[in-house]
């Protein structure tokens, strides 16, 4: 069985420093880089989807198929529920 020593515990602290600082550098030089991307690829799906609805409805008003009626109901609609009267009470002495 092999116990532990001084030097490796050294060691082992100096590897997990030179990790990290070797990992803030890179992040540093790639990170701006990839979040860049990421950004451009989510614009440009969105440019997508605007086009495709752009699309969409375009094609939608420009059936000619479809007739639309405005009554006059579609300005005041109509109260769908009626609970009950109204019932005023008044305290009695």
């Amino acid at each position: 069985m092999q116990t532990a020593s001084f030097i490796g515990f050294i060691k082992a602290l100096f590897y997990m420093i030179a990790f990290y600082y070797i990992f803030r550098f890179l992040a540093k030089l790639f990170l701006p880089l990839l979040l860049k991307k990421v950004v451009e690829k989510a614009g440009e799906n969105m440019q997508k989807q605007q086009q495709y609805a752009q699309d969409n409805t375009w094609k939608k008003t420009q059936s000619k198929d479809e007739v639309i009626y405005k009554t006059a109901n579609t300005k005041n609609p109509r109260e769908t529920k009626k609970v009950g009267d109204y019932v005023d009470y008044e305290e009695i002495d």
